[in-house]
């Protein structure tokens, strides 16, 4: 099977992306990992290895694509002609103020953030990983510590958000902002957005791992933040 992974800006005769933040980097090193240790042979598991390359997003159409890939963007940008199976997601989570007016009707507050919760909605129902936050030097730190009662709400807006979109099994990241007792709605990203580089130092399985067992329907039963635990305050 064909992977093809969508970023933003132009990739080289390498299949590398020409000026890619560390970030960027460091997720298209991850989303390969993850392909790599899942082998799969048709639609269930197997042996055989799938064939990954990178592409621009700005570079795809219908024929661009061959046939039997499995479009895995890490972007928004996507051209409106381009039909895969996310497309309506993530023609949404590009659309910020309709998002976040859908969000306003439900009676929260919405504004610009800096925190993400990450949502792994697996068939079965979401799982929910330790939330993200800013940092330096890497950019970016999990867990950010949350009270139950700083979490529930958060919780209950994404169950409602992503079953109100018809949310496919994916990774999703909402990101959100706080600050003493008021929290409020930002965005929300279809896919491991920069944030969850954080992931890949202390979580397992990250959330990468965790975004291609849901695109291929594999089981995740369980997230854990592996020890020693250092959480970030708010």
């Amino acid at each position: 099977m064909r992977v093809a992974i969508a970023v933003d800006g132009a990739v080289d005769e390498t299949g590398e992306p020409r000026e890619a933040t560390p970030a960027l980097i460091q997720s298209i090193r991850a989303l390969r990992q993850a392909i790599a240790s899942s082998n799969f042979d048709g639609d269930g598991p197997g042996g055989q290895e799938a064939s990954v390359t990178v592409v621009s997003a700005t570079a795809l159409s219908p024929e661009a694509i061959a046939p039997k890939t499995l479009l895995v963007p890490l972007t928004l940008d996507l051209p409106e002609t381009l039909h895969f199976p996310e497309k309506t997601i993530y023609a949404t989570c590009r659309d910020v103020p309709l998002l976040r007016q859908r969000v306003q009707q439900w009676d929260f507050l919405v504004g610009e953030g800096q925190y993400w919760l990450p949502v792994v909605q697996t068939a079965k129902g979401p799982l929910y990983a330790e939330a993200i936050a800013p940092a330096a030097p890497t950019g970016y730190c999990q867990p950010l510590h949350l009270a139950d009662y700083q979490r529930q709400p958060l919780y209950r807006l994404s169950q409602r958000l992503l079953s109100s979109l018809a949310a496919p099994p994916a990774v999703y990241l909402l990101q959100f902002g706080y600050q003493g007792d008021r929290w409020w709605f930002d965005r929300l990203w279809p896919f491991p957005a920069p944030p969850a580089i954080a992931s890949l130092s202390c979580q397992a399985p990250n959330l990468f791992s965790c975004h291609w067992h849901c695109l291929r329907g594999q089981p995740l039963r369980d997230i854990v933040i592996r020890p020693p635990v250092d959480h970030v305050l708010l």
